[in-house]
């Protein structure tokens, strides 16, 4: 493991390494744009740049492997004049339109252009400008006139999800980013996973379904895991005005890290559904009606839209049904206790008349582990059948 010197501190480095992965380990920050800790290592930004001694010229410390007895000088006066203008050259053709802009105090370079003091410099050369959400894709808004072609999106999308939808096109002053050969996202094979836009440093590529619901510091940001399946993966909800406008995925999230479907990502506008149900409902002839008339008069239990309505001999109600002065198939909103009751009943009513070789389960997919094996003891110990199915197989 060789030693080496950063910033006149004594590192010790594992054998391989960067000098950017050293100085990270050692506490030392090393400012970066195109660089990502679960990506490749390019080198393209510069903005990683130090000095190191007896070597020609700054090197990039995301490309340069440190060596037993190398000294470093992260900013050395160099170091940092490359910073800026680095920086300068990427504001020349970036719009000026932070205070608009969808990812103002969430944004890498505008948080480096803050640290170095950058003024805005005067465009009088050629700029770029591209149309601004040209593509019909639900999911991801683009604008390439603020993309500084760091290519992380480039990487996250063929290391991390395998795609390799996005590319580079072109040369020099006309390089763009593209998707397949410069076709829609969709027809290059997108799957809408929004891999690209966690990893964007700027406003590049952004959430289409969020653009002008609020920016970062307008939103409280909520961990939770998502529902659509069983592999636990967490991300952060940003909550404005009590409503969920934003899903991003999370570096330290332990099972996903930034990774999430195009379901956990943009799924979540079932959430303030006026139609989504809250309450268990539960039909009024399954309901003792004394109860029924008290717990609606009190308003505990709610009558939900009519069903259907029938009459006793057309529906063909049993004798032993009790007679509810609402339609028998009108739904309730009821209390959790006063449904399981019912479903607990009925299954049991049903299982003393015909036999647990009566019933099939099928689990679901976005139970957790835990919940599945309870459902599969459930099945064979009490409703004592083996007919068990998950719907992953189908």
């Amino acid at each position: 493991m060789p030693i080496l010197t950063i910033d006149n501190q004594r590192v010790i480095a594992p054998e391989g390494a960067t000098i950017l992965e050293a100085a990270r380990g050692a506490g030392i920050h090393i400012p970066t744009l195109c660089h990502h800790p679960d990506l490749s290592n390019v080198g393209a930004c510069r903005m990683c740049v130090v000095s190191v001694e007896k070597a020609r010229g700054v090197q990039t410390a995301c490309t340069t492997p440190v060596f037993e007895g190398m000294v470093v000088q992260t900013n050395s006066p160099d170091a940092v004049a490359t910073r800026k203008f680095v920086l300068e050259m990427l504001l020349s053709d970036h719009p000026n339109e932070c205070m608009i802009c969808e990812v103002n105090g969430d944004c890498e370079l505008q948080d480096l252009v803050y640290d170095y003091d950058v003024a805005w410099p005067e465009h009088t050369g050629k700029r770029h400008t591209y149309p601004i959400n040209p593509d019909p894709n639900p999911f991801i808004f683009i604008d390439r006139n603020k993309c500084i072609l760091c290519g992380r999106c480039v990487r996250a999308c063929g290391e991390r999800q395998n795609r390799d939808v996005w590319s580079f096109a072109f040369r020099g002053f006309e390089t763009k980013l593209v998707a397949g050969a410069d076709q829609d996202l969709l027809d290059a094979r997108c799957e809408s996973c929004g891999q690209c836009v966690a990893y964007c440093p700027t406003g590049a590529l952004f959430d289409k379904m969020s653009v002008g619901k609020g920016r970062a510091g307008q939103a409280r940001k909520v961990r939770t895991t998502c529902s659509f399946c069983g592999v636990g993966c967490n991300f952060d909800l940003h909550v404005r005005n009590g409503k969920v406008i934003r899903v991003t995925s999370a570096q330290d999230a332990p099972v996903n890290g930034l990774a999430l479907c195009v379901k956990g990502r943009y799924g979540y506008d079932y959430v303030h559904n006026p139609q989504r149900l809250t309450h268990p409902l539960v039909r009024a002839k399954w309901l003792d009606p004394a109860k029924l008339e008290q717990q609606v008069t009190d308003g505990r239990w709610q009558v939900m839209q009519e069903a259907g309505r029938r009459s006793q001999a057309a529906s063909g109600k049993s004798q032993d049904e009790p007679d509810n002065p609402l339609p028998i198939n009108q739904f309730i909103a009821v209390d959790w206790d006063t449904a399981l009751d019912v479903v607990a009943n009925k299954l049991a009513a049903e299982k003393k008349l015909h036999g647990g070789r009566s019933f099939a389960m099928l689990a679901s997919a976005k139970c957790s582990n835990e919940e599945n094996f309870l459902f599969a003891k459930l099945t064979r110990q009490l409703m004592t059948t083996n007919s068990i199915d998950h719907c992953a197989r189908l």
